[in-house]
């Protein structure tokens, strides 16, 4: 239980840190935006923090880049090992079996349009619906390991989440300036969820 204290003066807090339970780490830098997010100095040092090369690992939105074992992207020109919807490709492996999960899909809905129609796919509501991002994390929940990691990316931090077995052991966001908005990077580990 968190013993309140009363402030003695305005530079004191509440709530002692010492009383606080264990808080994810937080951090903010600047950096250049890159189309690839990967490319992103310290989003590399990140992703090199937690990913060992033994794990098996999965990028579902690989786009250009090789850190995961296993890597797809809608686009055929991106040469990843899978070029498949990202959900019939998380829906192949088999429940419990990815140990490190890099989740960098489409931001927003219309990301996801531009992605579609850029390749000639269909755009429609289920693709631009907030199910697309939730069964997506359905699925990298269940393939996650306990205690695997999965790395999300994206305008928020709300990751794979706590209902779905997860806990946040680490947020970096990263400025880039003038109206480019942040890219919040979201760490986490599964403790348990649905699927084991």
């Amino acid at each position: 239980m968190i013993e309140e204290q009363k402030p003695n003066n305005s530079t004191e807090t509440a709530i002692l840190p010492m009383q606080c339970y264990q808080q994810p780490l937080f951090s903010r830098v600047w950096e250049m935006p890159n189309s690839n997010t990967f490319d992103i100095k310290c989003i590399s040092r990140l992703i090199h923090k937690y990913h060992k090369s033994e794990m098996i690992s999965i990028d579902p939105f690989a786009n250009k880049n090789r850190i995961a074992k296993i890597t797809n992207d809608l686009d055929p020109e991106m040469k990843a090992d899978y070029c498949m919807d990202a959900l019939d490709f998380l829906k192949q492996f088999e429940t419990g079996s990815i140990d490190f999960v890099l989740y960098d899909p489409p931001y927003s809905p219309r990301q996801v349009s531009e992605c579609y129609k850029k390749l000639g796919k269909t755009v429609n509501m289920e693709t631009t619906q907030a199910s697309f991002w939730g069964n997506l994390k359905k699925e990298i929940a269940r393939v996650t390991k306990a205690n695997g990691i999965v790395i999300s990316f994206g305008w928020n931090t709300n990751g794979i989440g706590k209902t779905k077995g997860f806990e946040i052991l680490e947020i970096l966001t990263v400025a880039h300036g003038g109206q480019h908005n942040d890219t919040l990077c979201t760490v986490e580990r599964k403790i348990s969820g649905l699927f084991d």
